[in-house]
């Protein structure tokens, strides 16, 4: 058949003639594809051309077009849509000028009476302020608390800008006016939201685990001695993910030094009497 002895011709001279595939638009390289993704998702305000400005500086010649292609297919919308501040992106922003107040209670034994333990958190740093003790814990005793943590702080009271705390009856307008007079903006989570304030929540959670839960509180002045070594333990000692395992006291960006089990010595100290165990280097 005469279209069967062309397809054939056709099919030869396919064949015969083999070209590379070059045309087109060259793909982009998986790095640079990364890094337009990395400077998406740290930069929520950087729109495609602002992004290619950034590329340009670096070094690669990446039009608007292919920034929006790739976004795009990674689900990453425009700027407008990601420049939106969320209560979490807000609390890590001001972390290193925020403090985090909190009550928490206990239960002594035998009696079942309820004490009331306020503190205060840095965020930036994760060090705490057991500040005080208390079965009754009205506005006048917390508004001293406020006061008792102006004078811990002293000249650092100025770093911070922002306070959270909930919306308890324990903090009046005399606790704010404290506050605000050290130049320190007090700021109200919504109600019945305990995780914008996830941070006095976490320490909470953690001081019950270690502590409070496993042993018998006899009474405020017990309560106050415990707690005031563990603090001390929590702020010397006790490595913290979010410091990359530093206590909170510690430098975050050093590194300890390597030691050589084989040479050196480790001993034990007891923490509230062996509950919590701390290790270091012999001298």
């Amino acid at each position: 058949m005469p279209d069967t002895l062309l397809r054939w011709h056709r099919r030869l001279v396919r064949w015969h003639w083999t070209y590379s595939h070059c045309g087109g638009r060259p793909p982009v390289d998986i790095k640079v594809a990364m890094l337009i993704e990395q400077m998406a998702r740290e930069n929520p305000g950087w729109g495609y051309k602002r992004i290619q400005g950034e590329l340009l500086g670096l070094g690669y010649r990446v039009g608007a077009s292919t920034v929006r292609r790739i976004l795009k297919g990674l689900r990453i919308p425009p700027a407008p849509q990601r420049s939106r501040i969320t209560w979490r992106q807000f609390l890590r922003t001001q972390a290193a000028t925020m403090l985090a107040c909190d009550f928490f209670h206990v239960d002594c034994a035998v009696t079942l009476r309820r004490l009331y333990v306020f503190f205060v958190l840095e965020v930036s740093t994760r060090h705490v302020h057991v500040l005080g003790v208390t079965g009754h814990p009205d506005g006048a005793w917390t508004v001293q608390q406020a006061r008792n943590l102006l004078m811990d702080l002293g000249e650092r009271a100025a770093e911070f800008r922002f306070l959270i705390r909930d919306r308890a009856g324990q903090f009046t307008e005399a606790f704010d006016a404290v506050l605000s007079a050290a130049r320190i903006e007090v700021v109200k989570i919504p109600p019945r939201s305990p995780r914008a304030n996830c941070y006095s929540e976490r320490w909470v959670r953690t001081v019950r685990s270690e502590v409070t839960d496993r042993m018998l509180i006899a009474g405020l002045r017990h309560l106050r001695a415990v707690l005031d070594e563990y603090a001390e333990h929590f702020n010397q000692h006790r490595p913290h993910r979010a410091r990359n395992l530093r206590p909170p006291d510690h430098d975050a960006s050093t590194t300890a030094p390597v030691t050589d089990l084989a040479a050196a010595r480790i001993q034990r100290r007891k923490i509230l009497g062996g509950l919590i165990h701390e290790y270091e280097r012999a001298a």
